[in-house]
């Protein structure tokens, strides 16, 4: 599989980076798809709630930035997404379903404490958000 342009240039340039304590990307060996590296974490994410639909409309799911809930979001793509590292208690998902015609995959930070993802257009936006975050100017 050809991975997204932005993901593929981290992985020539670093290939992998942090530690276990709080923020890991994985190096490309460790890569796969969540549903094979963690099926726990893909499973509890896709399973539809009797309550609610998991599925939004796109009105609402493609809504970036601040203006995002991350509640809309689709968990039949969950299973599908590419596990590409862990960040304090959530984790870094690219999702092959949305992409970009530069060939860029959605990102997702999936996290239990946001009871959703926050998503990005590509790794790259995700990765600079994710820069801003822990060191801010």
């Amino acid at each position: 599989m050809e991975l997204p342009p932005s993901y593929r240039q981290f992985l020539l340039f670093a290939n992998g980076w942090g530690s276990d304590d709080d923020c890991c990307l994985l190096r490309i060996e460790e890569v796969g798809w969540l549903r094979d590296v963690d099926p726990s974490i893909a499973e509890s994410w896709s399973e539809p709630k009797p309550e609610n639909s998991w599925s939004v409309p796109d009105e609402l799911y493609f809504v970036y930035g601040h203006e995002q809930v991350s509640g809309n979001m689709r968990g039949e793509y969950v299973a599908d997404t590419l596990l590409a590292g862990y960040w304090d208690d959530g984790v870094v998902l690219l999702n092959p379903h949305v992409s970009t015609s530069e060939g860029e995959w959605e990102a997702w930070y999936l996290a239990p404490w946001l009871a959703g993802a926050r998503r990005y257009r590509s790794f790259w936006d995700l990765a600079m958000d994710e820069l801003r975050m822990r060191y801010p100017r």
